[in-house]
């Protein structure tokens, strides 16, 4: 299973955490929470209430919020 991010289109952490998913060549699966309420209910759910974006979500269930380069990189 791949990782998820979930994200906006406008949002500059989420661009920056999928290019670095894109340049190490991990697939992901991504998700938009402004076009689907469920995934945002999940991202909500995640953080006590919160919608930090990007949320990523790995196949073992655990995630990362904001992640800077440096956490996702050692995360992968």
């Amino acid at each position: 299973m791949n990782p998820v991010v979930y994200g906006a289109s406008w949002c500059p952490d989420v661009k920056r955490s999928r290019a670095l998913l894109d340049s190490a060549g991990v697939e992901y699966d991504y998700v938009d929470v402004e076009a689907d309420p469920e995934a945002e209910q999940l991202v909500r759910s995640l953080q006590d209430g919160a919608r930090r974006i990007p949320t990523i979500v790995f196949a073992d269930g655990s995630h990362l919020v904001e992640p800077s380069d440096e956490e996702l990189s050692a995360r992968l």
